[in-house]
């Protein structure tokens, strides 16, 4: 073999084995590079209705509460630019009270509830509700309270006596809500301490319904209530009224309120 061929043999040899010296130090990238966790740890922030303390005049004005009602907080989250396929959980803490939370993974547009019970021993103190979002590494946080007085819910009798007559009607006159007499409610007082006005909510698997009454004599005794979607909307969505309770008129369809009552 002449040197010339040689050369060239050795020549060949010596750049296949640079390039795979090439290869191995720089791999191609992936179909799915590694981005460092990024998905997982995307940005986002939480929100929080209500939010308390309200400002009124330059004075902060607590909600008040009083031991064993149900104070549900919504809880939703936006995500800071890009979207993850993973949820934010969402944990919370409340000294003095029962902590219970539904639907507590959530994405943007589903909304989470933060259920908080005060006990008989919170009467005259205020109830501070840490509430957490969590994804990845990425958290954060809202701080809402509330106060707690002393009272019993003495308005549930006749708050069941009311949600049935709307009940029994929406099963007939609106059928799409699926709600029908065999739908299973959950109650608790909000606002306890109004007068004229009493305020009742009820929770079924699927809604939110608000009720609220006029303490007066007839026509003046109406009763209303609004829905909301439970743990895809933060807005009440239908809203009914019967304009006298005692002179049994049918309920009809009102201006939906824009925000939930708390």
């Amino acid at each position: 073999m002449s040197n010339r061929k040689l050369a060239a043999i050795l020549g060949g040899c010596i750049a296949v084995i640079v390039a795979l010296v090439a290869v191995a130090a720089f791999p191609p990238a992936s179909e799915e590079p590694d981005d460092g966790g990024t998905d997982g740890n995307a940005a986002f922030y939480i929100n929080v209705i209500p939010e308390t303390p309200e400002d009124i005049d330059g004075v902060d004005v607590y909600k008040l509460s009083i031991p064993g009602q149900h104070f549900v907080f919504l809880v939703t989250i936006t995500d800071e630019g890009q979207e993850s396929e993973l949820p934010v959980t969402i944990s919370a803490t409340a000294p003095g009270a029962e902590v219970v939370i539904f639907h507590g993974d959530v994405f943007e547009g589903e909304v989470a509830e933060v259920v908080v019970v005060p006990t008989q021993t919170s009467i005259g103190t205020r109830i501070e509700v840490a509430i957490t979002g969590t994804r990845g590494s990425v958290s954060d946080e809202k701080v809402t309270s509330f106060e707690v007085a002393e009272g019993e819910d003495d308005r549930q009798e006749y708050a069941e006596e009311l949600l049935d007559k709307f009940v029994s009607w929406l099963a007939t006159n609106h059928p799409e809500l699926g709600i029908t007499a065999d739908t299973a409610w959950n109650g608790t007082t909000v606002s306890p301490i109004w007068l004229v006005v009493s305020h009742y909510l009820f929770f079924s698997e699927e809604w939110e319904l608000h009720l609220e009454w006029h303490v007066m004599i007839p026509p003046y005794d109406w009763a209303k209530i609004d829905l909301r979607h439970r743990f895809d909307e933060l807005e009440p969505s239908y809203a009914f009224e019967i304009s006298s309770v005692n002179a049994t008129s049918e309920p009809v369809a009102i201006e939906v309120p824009e925000t939930v009552w708390r």
